[in-house]
């Protein structure tokens, strides 16, 4: 819990810092597009929030390693091994020049980093076929980096109002961290609660205010933690469901897999090819903007801000399960299934103009 709060102070104070210098560096830092198929911010917005959450996880590896705990070398192991995910992200930030190409292959690069220092590799997956195959290791190398990367690029698609994906990594971690000390493993909840610090301290300055976003530096990185912890707390305990971490992380997954049946299936476009109808778009535009139409920049950034807790609550309804049955194939397997099908026609609700009264935010 020390590191929680080491994590979130200094998460919080570099972040506030980044905030008050931003005319300084606005010019490199700022997203100063407002126009864009995915833009819903009205005024220029740092968005390198990424750099306070990497300050407040080196703090907390500081204090780990001062105290000579066990977690130290992993949690220094895990940030080392997401440099090129991390600087690949900050890199668009700042330039906007580097393509999604390129930071996949920063994220796989990282993967492969985590496997070499860690050897964390995924080792079974309670799926019939599957885990005979990754008995092999050319497939568990690929199917491990599949995942991360998936994972981590899934976070930055679900990055798109102020506190949409902060907090439900946040719940994802809380959940991993929860489990984690259920299994007795205090290495992997120590980890979890560093990291869910460093989104603690980002979270308040992002949500409702939207004073900074966190970027593709930030997402790329908390995707890529959130990916190598699940696995590390998979194959350190036994005891734990492969199901656990793929329905703690369902919402941000099955975001990505629709995305991609969306655009290639549906749209016949190429899967890279931005578009304003994510599930979060879509109840951000029929579900809050038609029932509270102002432009003004102030009611804008309140919009903005109330369509994040109708995702964070989709979020929960997969964790919650998850939490409840973490040691339990067949339960999480079904809610999985269940979470798909709740999420398929939800989606359709809203893009036919059909989505429930009560879900209609009216003032």
């Amino acid at each position: 819990m020390s590191a929680l709060i080491l994590s979130f102070l200094t998460s919080l104070i570099v972040t506030l810092a980044v905030v008050r210098s931003a005319p300084a560096h606005a010019r490199l830092s700022s997203d100063f597009d407002t126009t864009g198929p995915q833009k819903f911010h009205s005024r220029p917005v740092p968005r390198i929030g990424g750099v306070g959450m990497l300050a407040a996880l080196a703090a907390s590896g500081c204090y780990l390693q001062w105290n000579s705990l066990e977690s130290a070398p992993v949690l220094w192991l895990l940030v080392a091994c997401g440099m090129p995910a991390f600087v690949a992200g900050l890199a668009e930030d700042l330039t906007k020049t580097v393509s999604a190409r390129r930071r996949l292959l920063a994220t796989a690069v990282s993967a492969g980093l985590a496997i070499w220092f860690l050897g964390n590799v995924i080792v079974r997956t309670d799926i019939p076929g599957v885990d005979t195959l990754i008995a092999m290791v050319p497939f568990a190398v690929a199917l491990t980096i599949f995942s991360v990367t998936g994972v981590a690029h899934s976070v930055n698609i679900i990055d798109g109002f102020n506190g949409l994906a902060s907090m439900c990594v946040l719940i994802m971690l809380l959940a991993l961290a929860y489990v984690a000390g259920q299994a007795g493993d205090i290495v992997m909840q120590t980890i979890a609660f560093a990291v869910a610090g460093a989104v603690i301290g980002f979270f308040i300055l992002n949500f409702p205010a939207g004073l900074i976003f966190m970027g593709d530096g930030g997402a790329y990185l908390l995707g890529f933690l959130l990916a190598e912890v699940s696995i590390l707390l998979l194959n350190r305990n036994a005891s734990v469901s492969p199901m656990f971490p793929l329905l703690v992380c369902a919402y941000p997954i099955f975001e990505t897999i629709f995305t991609i049946y969306r655009r290639k299936v549906v749209r016949g476009v190429a899967v890279g090819t931005p578009d304003g109808i994510h599930l979060h778009t879509l109840i951000h535009r029929r579900l809050i903007r038609w029932n509270n139409g102002s432009t003004e920049q102030r009611r804008q950034t309140a919009r903005n801000s109330m369509t994040s807790p109708y995702l964070w609550a989709l979020c929960l309804s997969s964790v919650i399960p998850a939490v409840l049955w973490w040691n339990s194939t067949p339960i999480l397997g079904a809610f999985l299934l269940l979470f798909m099908a709740g999420y398929s026609v939800l989606y359709c609700s809203i893009v036919r103009f059909k989505a429930p009264k009560w879900l209609l935010f009216s003032r």
